[in-house]
């Protein structure tokens, strides 16, 4: 949820099954500790003096954390070999399961979400798309143990990766955000699971999420996003962070005037909203009736389709919001697409 690599890498992950455990990792009592490894010791003091915290319990945290090979193997960059393609992402994510499921878990926390969308803007649908995507409404949560998966990733990051030190660098930061979660709301560090990057709970915030952005949302004093309320209240908090617009659409549909026509000039922003609807129309964009009133800013976003030709939309400032959360257009249509597809089914029930 924090780089442009480690969200399109839980992407090919959950698409797999690997995101949330199911691919077993070994017993921690299997593998190596990082209180032999110094560096792992320095950054213990290190944090223990930034944070505030007893030196020689962040050092027992941190040395209790064991190497976790599997870990490593899914961090470690795959071929890229097989092109991006949105209609096989949508068919794995926006599927009957998911919206069966949507539906039955829009039911049961229908005043939650609603007051969530009330305080923060947010529609429900967004949030329930959120969640169904990321853990299928808490079915799958990940079982591996937290504080291990960062340690690996810190200090044994995959060194074939092009950006191997500044990802270390990355899940140090996450590492000593999680170790302060202790502090902030009474998480004990050595017992949390969560995914193979260190994303936790059922809307799979990384540490430095959870210490930013998650909030009470039941009123029983803590913040645990274990808990439904709490993570459906704070997926709404972390989109009012990141800007959400009430009542602004998402993205529009498009075609295009060949003779107009710029597409590199429309690409090059990525999904970043830059053009106004003047300007798009000028690099040959049309767009539909409702996206022609937009009175705010616009991007060109691209689905690939593999083989095929890729798919279009305008994206608002909205649509970029979602991918705050995962820096994916295709995560962010499949969240789009599946809240729209679970509403949809509860209003025909």
């Amino acid at each position: 949820m924090n780089t442009r690599y480690l969200q399109s890498l839980l992407i090919w992950a959950a698409a797999l099954g690997l995101l949330h455990g199911t691919t077993a990792a070994k017993s921690s009592e299997q593998q190596p500790r990082y209180s032999s490894r110094p560096e792992a010791m320095a950054l213990a003091d290190d944090i223990a003096v930034r944070q505030g915290l007893d030196r020689q319990w962040v050092r027992r945290a941190i040395g209790r954390s064991t190497l976790q090979p599997q870990v490593i193997k899914l961090m470690t960059p795959a071929p890229a070999s097989t092109p991006k393609n949105w209609a096989q992402y949508r068919s794995r994510v926006v599927d009957p399961v998911r919206i069966k499921a949507g539906v039955r878990f829009w039911r049961a926390h229908r005043k939650t979400l609603a007051r969530a969308e009330r305080r923060f803007g947010v529609p429900a649908e967004i949030i329930v798309g959120i969640l169904g995507v990321e853990t299928l409404y808490g079915r799958h949560m990940g079982s591996y143990r937290v504080i291990d998966t960062l340690a690996t990733l810190a200090f044994d990051f995959p060194s074939e990766h092009p950006r191997a030190q500044q990802r270390s660098e990355f899940f140090k930061k996450e590492l000593e955000y999680l170790l302060s979660l202790r502090r902030q709301h009474g998480i004990n560090p050595l017992k949390i699971e969560g995914s193979y990057a260190g994303a936790m709970g059922m809307s799979q915030f990384m540490p430095s999420s959870w210490a930013k952005y998650a909030i009470d949302f039941d009123g029983d004093g803590r913040v645990n996003l274990f808990k439904t309320a709490d993570a459906i209240g704070s997926v709404a908090n972390y989109f009012r962070n990141f800007k959400w617009q009430p009542g602004m659409p998402t993205h529009f549909s498009v075609d295009f005037d060949p003779q107009r026509l710029d597409m590199d000039a429309l690409l090059e922003p990525d999904i970043r909203p830059t053009f106004d609807v003047t300007r798009m129309a000028a690099k040959g964009v049309m767009l539909d009736d409702h996206g022609q009133r937009h009175s705010g800013l616009l991007a060109l976003v691209e689905l690939p389709n593999g083989e095929a030709s890729p798919t279009y939309v305008a994206g608002t400032e909205n649509f970029y919001a979602i991918t705050r959360y995962n820096w994916s257009s295709q995560y962010a249509m499949a969240v789009i697409e599946l809240g729209r597809a679970v509403a949809s089914a509860l209003r025909n029930r």
